[in-house]
């Protein structure tokens, strides 16, 4: 994979070091981008005293391990989703080489782990998929395709054509149905996004994965009585699951159902 000269782990390594430091960025974004804050300004600080992130209180992982997962001035306990969310990304983008190598396709793979995740944690959280994070996702999507990406470019145009449509047309069904709306348009822009990274067959896959969790949760929601039919679900979250899915297992489950790949 790395050629004679570098060996596998080190080639590893060193990509995981890289996950670590976009997962630490990924935490602003998915800390600041739905409360509409500056990604930039001002530096990380504490939310509960204020006080400023000094640069060895911020390396990924092991900053928070030496805290003891609490901040340096005041003591107030820092969320462990800090931590996690950075080992994910290092995971990632670890597992993104492991299957696509170093090579153009790779970089497609990584650069969409890196949307969905914070798409998928922010939705989670606010029942919110940010504009800013969807659609210049799309554009990069589209371009890293026609560039060299996961799938033909004509595969991805349709992908992302079907990706606003599916839903785009579920949702004024749903809406004529019922007279409320079943998803929002940050769905549909999601999945336009996916589709652009995965194609028609990847986002068709994603749709049927995070439409068929997304099921399964509400109905054991309803089963357990801690929900009902009017649950509100984060769409979003289960789309972004279902995408990892497809983007790594896409080609096996796609065969298992007949798909003609190309």
């Amino acid at each position: 994979m790395s050629g004679d000269l570098v060996p596998s782990w080190f080639v590893f390594a060193v990509v995981a070091a890289y996950g670590l430091v976009f997962g630490s960025f990924l935490n602003v974004v998915i800390y600041r981008v739905p409360r509409e804050l500056s990604i930039l300004r001002p530096r990380s600080h504490c939310p509960g005293c204020g006080a400023l992130v000094c640069w060895f209180d911020n390396i990924p992982v092991l900053s928070f391990l030496a805290l003891r997962g609490r901040c340096r001035q005041c003591g107030v306990a820092i969320s462990p989703r800090y931590p996690l969310v950075e080992l994910a990304a290092a995971g990632l983008l670890v597992a993104v080489v492991a299957r696509f190598a170093l090579t153009r396709p790779a970089l497609a793979a990584g650069v969409l782990a890196l949307l969905l995740l914070p798409l998928g944690l922010i939705d989670l959280e606010h029942k919110l998929l940010p504009d800013v994070l969807t659609l210049p996702g799309l554009a990069v999507g589209l371009a890293l395709t026609a560039w060299g990406g996961l799938v033909p470019l004509r595969d991805a145009a349709i992908g992302a054509a079907l990706g606003a449509a599916v839903p785009w047309a579920v949702m004024l069904v749903y809406k004529a149905i019922r007279g409320v709306e079943g998803m929002g348009l940050g769905d549909v822009k999601l999945l336009a996004m996916i589709g652009a990274f995965l194609g028609w067959r990847g986002v068709l896959l994603t749709l049927l994965l995070g439409a068929g969790s997304g099921a399964v949760l509400g109905v054991a929601l309803i089963a357990t009585g801690r929900g009902g039919r009017d649950t509100e679900l984060p769409f979003g979250t289960f789309l972004a699951a279902g995408a990892l899915v497809s983007l790594f297992w896409g080609d096996a489950l796609t065969a298992l159902l007949g798909w003609r790949m190309p």
